[in-house]
């Protein structure tokens, strides 16, 4: 069992005012299965990119091992490829039968490796990299969100295939994946990183005590600076009336005085300017230690909604109702029926191609007439309120561009209101002068959920929103639902999530 050192690493991109890294320093086992936790934009992937030696930086990396790094880039040409003909340019030295029979772990038949590889699903692509990342030797490997986009039974086969597994670095906000995949945490905080042994719970558990613990610690400190400052006004008025004596005086309201008492009140004024400093370096003492307590705290803040009411309590009916694409030999899904009643959260799951975006886009279109027409076949009922509004936040977030003030003028959004919702989804004030293209794919979904929270609505509609979002914004979420209780329609794979949220579920099969 060897190990990885990492010593006084600072690191930068160039142009920017602060440190991503600043002089951290720890070290992991190469046998570790570790979780790498942390919000949104602090730099995980950038650090997998300074493990794999793509940046320059300060300090030292000490490893006796190679890493590899997941997903790969695969090219346009490669797509139009079966894997077998470009795995070795992914992996140098990678052997056929050993990516079949990491296959075979996870639950795939050798042929998908012959099939070309842009017409395989989400899940078989994924299963075709780990199998790839897994079959060599001696490599400590790091694995950036493997699950997003995968349905509930591609989610399951990849956390027992990980499970099985070791020496890696795991980057994922799914709680129940990190529980059940990792038995070390790598914690990003605010001002640190930090390692600790057991899984995601352990760690949760951990961080809540050591929370309260701090919060406790901090409460004292204010208590001794509030009591500090008063002292310290006490003690200078005391003075200034002091210093006020000095010159002029009744002699016979005040005949105790003569002009010999000026040095003495001098000197008493001065003892007490003295205790006066002295308080005030003292104060200066407690607000510097208070501050090194609260600098790793997370405190997510609490966010709001505003939804609006319809005067019907049935939103959408559906019935009997059947998609199929008019190029299609087979409908999408047939049969479906269900109803969304004000209040209800319902969530949609199924595996990947069942038709849950379909029926969502079907949704849409039926509330807003204007939206593009899609080329199907429909039977049965598909009907939604008269005057729907409904807020969407699709799968995707790519094309966004420009900057915040562009995309607030083109969603009609308050700029000032929009970048309070980011504040409390932890954007840093500096990300409000950057391009959308530099965000991260986290940082890009919050913009999008941002603009949802900020649309007035009677129905919402998530189509897995929290694909990249970390596991601090997903509590605040689950938080802000639970609270307001909205009606929603939405498709999530994070168990946990879907558990909490959901008042009702609908199966595509």
């Amino acid at each position: 069992m060897a190990q990885i050192r990492v010593n006084d690493l600072t690191f930068y991109y160039d142009g920017s005012f602060d440190d991503i890294f600043a002089n951290v320093s720890f070290s992991i086992d190469t046998d570790w299965k570790l979780g790498f936790i942390g919000r949104n934009g602090k730099g995980k992937t950038t650090f997998l990119n300074l493990l794999m030696g793509k940046y320059e930086y300060k300090g030292s990396i000490e490893t006796p091992t190679m890493f590899d790094y997941f997903p790969y880039q695969i090219t346009e040409q490669q797509m139009q490829l079966p894997a077998a003909q470009f795995m070795e340019d992914l992996k140098a030295g990678c052997e056929d039968w050993r990516v079949i029979c990491e296959l075979a772990g996870l639950g795939e038949n050798a042929e998908i490796l012959y099939r070309p590889f842009g017409t395989l699903s989400s899940g078989e692509r994924t299963k075709v990299l780990l199998a790839v990342l897994f079959s060599g030797d001696n490599d400590f490997l790091l694995i950036d969100e493997p699950t997003n986009h995968l349905d509930r039974e591609a989610r399951e086969i990849v956390k027992q295939y990980l499970a099985s597994k070791k020496g890696f670095i795991l980057v994922s906000h799914d709680r129940d994946l990190l529980d059940a995949c990792t038995d070390h945490c790598l914690v990003l905080n605010r001002k640190s990183i930090e390692v600790q042994s057991g899984n995601f719970s352990c760690w949760w558990e951990n961080k809540q005590r050591k929370d309260r613990f701090v919060m406790a610690e901090n409460e004292k400190h204010q208590k001794e600076i509030r009591k500090l400052k008063q002292a310290a006004r006490r003690t200078s008025e005391w003075a200034d009336r002091n210093e006020r004596t000095k010159i002029g005086f009744d002699p016979i309201k005040e005949h105790d005085r003569f002009l010999g008492t000026r040095s003495y009140i001098g000197a008493k004024t001065k003892k007490m300017q003295s205790r006066v400093s002295q308080m005030e370096k003292r104060i200066s003492r407690e607000i510097e230690e208070k501050e090194g307590l609260l600098q790793d705290l997370e405190a997510p803040v609490d966010l709001k909604l505003v939804q609006l009411s319809h005067h019907k309590d049935t939103l959408v009916n559906v019935k009997d109702y059947s998609v199929r694409y008019a190029d299609a030999e087979h409908p999408v899904f047939e049969g479906l029926t269900f109803t969304i009643h004000r209040g209800d959260r319902i969530a949609l799951f199924g595996k990947n191609g069942c038709g849950k975006s379909t029926l969502i886009r079907m949704i849409l279109q039926k509330a807003d007439e204007e939206r593009m027409d899609m080329n199907v076949l429909e039977e049965g009922v598909c009907e939604t309120a008269s005057g729907l509004v409904i807020s969407y936040v699709g799968q995707s977030a790519t094309g966004l561009k420009g900057d915040i003030p562009a995309f607030c003028r083109a969603n009609d959004l308050d700029q000032s209101l929009f970048c309070a919702i980011l504040r409390q989804l932890d954007f840093d004030r500096v990300h409000f002068s950057k391009n959308m293209e530099e965000y991260s794919e986290g940082q890009k979904k919050k913009l999008l959920l941002a603009r949802s929270l900020l649309t007035p609505a009677h129905l919402y509609i998530w189509d897995e929103p929290l694909n990249y979002i970390d596991v601090f914004s997903r509590m605040q979420i689950e938080k802000l639902l639970l609270t307001y209780q909205p009606t929603m329609l939405f498709v999530e794979h994070d168990v946990r999530f879907r558990e909490k949220i959901a008042t009702g579920c609908i199966e595509l099969l």
